[in-house]
């Protein structure tokens, strides 16, 4: 691994010159619009890079933007790996190890999730705190290279706490409705059932979704400081829960994104 990871970084340098990013970005579903806001340098798409998975969702675009965002040089995954898609968790880590690689100091990190906590609502934000992570596998399973991490990484802080009260006040100052909370990592594909709600919520889930949890893992096996958010895209409340497709889950991320974008560009501007 350690290879692959030295060579898809060493054909990425060539490409973008003496480029050296500051801060990773991975932008999840109905969320890529923030690269509308990074004063872009490079793209490459994932296809173009060697080693690199590529995803196979047709509403990720699967680029690696460069580029300057709130007065930092960013590397931004305009599209993300999943289980689901049937990469190993080694192969959805992949990019955040090159990204490590290739010189970034902080993670930042956003998805769609379904809320649990019934005080929560579509549309709303989370800054995730801490998460439960029910996914099949880990992404630190099999050989442990110590160039990486150790062997076995502490997670008793894998959200940076100076940022998640840092992202709360930059919310609360400009009046978006944004929650601290626990996310629920689950494999997916099929949304869940209204049993399996109630079981995510009984065990201590705020929201739930399908990524996030392995990138985290890494970064901290890196030692890389990570920062997350979830837009609540619907309601997992199991009394009243009603049918929900991915065009609708799409169309509230994309309502939610100029909130989530704010905030992050004044998290990564103060960070």
């Amino acid at each position: 691994m350690l290879d692959s990871i030295e060579r898809t970084a060493s054909y990425i340098k060539s490409r973008i010159g003496d480029f050296e990013p500051e801060v990773g970005i991975i932008l999840g579903t109905g969320l890529g619009g923030l690269v509308k806001e990074i004063a872009v340098e490079k793209q490459l798409p994932y296809s173009n890079i060697p080693g690199f998975p590529i995803s196979t969702l047709e509403f990720h675009s699967g680029r690696l933007i460069f580029g300057e965002l709130a007065g930092k040089k960013v590397v931004a995954m305009q599209g993300r790996l999943h289980y689901y898609e049937g990469y190993s968790m080694q192969q959805i880590t992949f990019p955040v190890r090159v990204m490590k690689m290739l010189g970034i100091k902080t993670l930042f990190v956003s998805n769609a999730s379904g809320a649990l906590n019934p005080a929560f609502k579509k549309g709303d934000l989370m800054v995730i705190d801490d998460h439960i992570n029910l996914q099949p596998t880990n992404p630190l399973v099999g050989t442990n290279h110590d160039e990486l991490g150790p062997r076995f990484p502490d997670m008793s802080e894998p959200y940076d706490l100076g940022l998640v009260q840092k992202a709360l006040q930059i919310a609360a100052d400009n009046n978006i409705t944004c929650h601290r909370g626990v996310y629920v990592a689950v494999m997916g594909p099929n949304l869940e059932t209204r049993a399996e709600y109630r079981y995510l919520r009984i065990i201590g889930g705020d929201a739930v979704g399908m990524s996030t949890a392995p990138e985290v893992i890494v970064a901290n096996h890196m030692g890389l400081p990570v920062f997350a958010i979830s837009v609540l895209t619907d309601e997992g409340f199991p009394d009243q829960l009603k049918p929900v497709s991915i065009e609708e889950i799409i169309e509230v991320a994309n309502n939610a994104e100029p909130d989530l974008t704010f905030i992050m560009k004044e998290l990564i501007a103060g960070s």
